[in-house]
């Protein structure tokens, strides 16, 4: 039995993976790969059921950063107290000793536009072939798809085929929706849309449609319960469901399927991934104050975070809790 997270939001093109092996000087890897489609679970906070190391994961992610995240095992138990200690004087912004849950809120919306930032441009000069400052789509597309384009009966007779003809007009239409004065030419702005469409308002059709793409198997233009399902549990051997599967269909058919007809609409997918009244670095520092307050002041003192260290950082810290100490524009 496979759990996929609370499903995911953009679809990934599983077939680059073997063009790019076949080919890696010709195409990239693809970067709209798929994330997750709820931004947090809908749980209160007061209610989550204990968590260990291994479900801190998305703590860690927010608080310091997707890519960093990654790189935590490096370090001992005592390297990342130490570090943390160093994150947690600058998130301190008034100095006073302690850190609010405003504070927490924007330091985590910091770290995510520092990621977006270092996504776009950790790939930028790869599709930016004639260095103007600019990715047109013609570039986009010969550097993602130009192996399979120049060598297309290598592919007639492998599902990957179907995937590259499927996944090309849809960069092409997310890449025109992003381009927004038309002119087939993405600019730093642009490109950004294009590569992270969640965190653009006018990009968020875009979100919601290729949802619905990827989870809508019977082309009816709706997802039903057993899509919803399928999309983040697969079935072995006709094995009995697990406990969080019977919950999700419960959820779907409480506070998904809003109409009560037994299926989502693109409205009641936007309400589901995308929540009007949702603020995730807001939850998220709440969580984070929630859970480390010892004595219920409803702030935090760098003590009472290093004691909850596994929580913000786990068994480890990251390269990220050095740079803290340098002066970061971005941040």
């Amino acid at each position: 039995m496979a759990r996929g997270g609370r499903g995911r939001r953009l679809g990934l093109a599983l077939g680059l993976l073997l063009a790019l092996a076949l080919a890696p000087q010709a195409l990239l890897a693809k970067p709209t790969v798929r994330k997750e489609r709820v931004v947090r679970p809908d749980s209160e906070l007061g209610e989550r059921p204990p968590e260990d190391n291994q479900s801190f994961q998305y703590d860690h992610e927010a608080f310091l950063g997707k890519e960093d995240s990654k790189t935590f095992d490096q370090l001992t138990p005592e390297e990342s107290k130490e570090r943390l200690g160093k994150i947690v004087d600058r998130i301190d912004n008034d100095g006073d000793g302690f850190v609010t849950t405003e504070e927490l809120k924007t330091w985590i919306k910091r770290v995510q536009k520092r990621y977006i930032f270092d996504n776009v441009a950790k790939v930028w000069k790869d599709y930016d072939r004639d260095k103007d400052d600019k990715i047109s789509w013609e570039e986009y597309k010969q550097a993602t798809y130009g192996y399979y384009l120049g060598n297309p009966a290598e592919f007639q007779d492998s599902s990957d085929h179907h995937t590259f003809r499927k996944m090309l007009p849809r960069d092409e239409r997310r890449f025109k929706a992003a381009d927004r004065d038309g002119d087939l030419t993405a600019t730093r702005e642009e490109f950004t849309a294009f590569l992270h469409p969640e965190e653009f308002e006018h990009m968020k059709e875009i979100v919601v449609l290729e949802t619905l793409e990827d989870i809508d198997k019977n082309g009816d233009g709706f997802v039903d319960q057993d899509e919803y399902i399928a999309d983040m549990f697969s079935h072995e051997e006709n094995g009995p469901e697990p406990d969080w599967v019977l919950s999700e269909r419960e959820q779907f058919n409480e506070f998904r399927d809003l109409n009560k007809d037994g299926k989502l609409d693109k409205d009641e997918i936007r309400h589901w991934i995308l929540p009007q009244d949702y603020d995730h670095a807001q939850a998220e520092a709440r969580h984070l104050v929630y859970e480390s307050d010892k004595n219920k002041d409803e702030k935090l003192t760098k003590e009472e975070i290093l004691e909850n260290w596994n929580m913000f950082v786990g068994s480890q810290a990251t390269n990220y809790g050095e740079d803290l100490t340098k002066n970061h524009d971005e941040l």
